[in-house]
């Protein structure tokens, strides 16, 4: 399969996704929200995202200081570790984050402390470099249901754990669109076409929850959404389908985990049980690529999700 070019794609709404790169093409999205000459950015990526985030302003005819808010749906490190580095480009901007993230993106040495426990050194060096500090008088605690303006267009904040604690999403009314983050899953390209749409949860440690996960899907779909801004990969019609579709295999996952829980085994059987659940649900929705292929591509998920399961039935 040939890897896509990394490119931005302007949306309706003066919505804009913008390909961070990280990882691959189309695996990881930031987006530009622009409203009267005025702008927000909603997740940053990595530190090595922030040019390309500039590039996208810059496209639009825009300069750093139009950029009036920095918006993080939670504080891992492919929606967050940008966002520091950023806010130094961004004179006028705030950044709005979940109140029990606010103190790692001020303070971010326990937040890279636990990053190096969960990918170790090299990676951390190789992927993510070191997070900067967020001055605190630039940070905006964000709580359940308030409302910020972007050039009078109202943005909402939800409180959605599930798969972070410290995880919001963002209620547009102008497009009738969310900006998800992983409450959603993850729905790479590959897995998206005219024929086919396939997800999968996100259960990346170290604070999933499964019950949380359906109430919190269960606010974004009372709103009735037009699409879906996911964090992995862009714009997502057929909101509900995604819904169910990821409900249904974290609660296989979560059965899994606990059936497993006592046994000997049971790393190297979760991770077989979590191929099983996403083969299963891929082949059903038609997915035309082979099992391995398949596998290749969410091999990282299924370690993280693998990781997080384990955590979680062990609570």
């Amino acid at each position: 399969m040939t890897a896509p070019r990394l490119r931005d794609e302007r949306l309706e709404h003066g919505i804009t996704v913008v390909d961070t790169g990280f990882v691959r093409p189309q695996f990881d999205a930031a987006y530009l929200l622009v409203e009267q000459g005025r702008a927000a950015v909603i997740d940053t990526g990595t530190n090595a995202a922030v040019p390309r985030i500039l590039a996208a302003l810059a496209a639009q005819g825009l300069a750093p200081a139009d950029v009036d808010w920095v918006i993080p749906t939670h504080i891992h490190l492919d929606h967050a570790g940008g966002a520091g580095l950023l806010m130094r480009e961004l004179p006028a901007a705030r950044l709005l984050v979940h109140p029990r993230g606010a103190r790692h993106l001020v303070d971010p040495s326990q937040l890279m402390a636990a990053v190096r426990a969960v990918y170790g050194e090299e990676v951390v060096r190789r992927d993510y470099g070191e997070l900067v500090p967020v001055p605190a008088e630039r940070v905006v605690v964000a709580e359940d249901g308030m409302v910020v303006q972007l050039a009078g267009r109202p943005l909402r904040v939800l409180d959605t754990p599930g798969h972070a604690r410290h995880h919001l999403c963002l209620w547009d009314e102008a497009s009738r669109a969310c900006f998800t983050g992983d409450t959603l899953g993850v729905s790479y390209r590959e897995f998206r076409n005219e024929r086919w749409h396939y997800a999968l949860p996100s259960s990346s440690p170290v604070q999933y929850d499964p019950v949380a996960l359906h109430a919190s899907v269960a606010r974004l779909l009372a709103l009735q959404p037009a699409f879906a801004c996911i964090t992995h990969f862009g714009a997502v019609a057929g909101v509900e389908a995604q819904a169910a579709m990821v409900l249904r295999q974290s609660d296989a996952m979560a059965a899994l985990a606990r059936s497993l829980r006592d046994a000997g085994d049971f790393d190297a059987r979760l991770r077989d049980g979590l191929h099983e659940i996403y083969l299963r649900e891929a082949q059903a929705c038609g997915v035309g690529m082979g099992d391995a292929e398949i596998l290749a591509l969410i091999a990282p998920d299924v370690e993280l999700n693998a990781q997080g399961l384990a955590i979680w039935v062990g609570r």
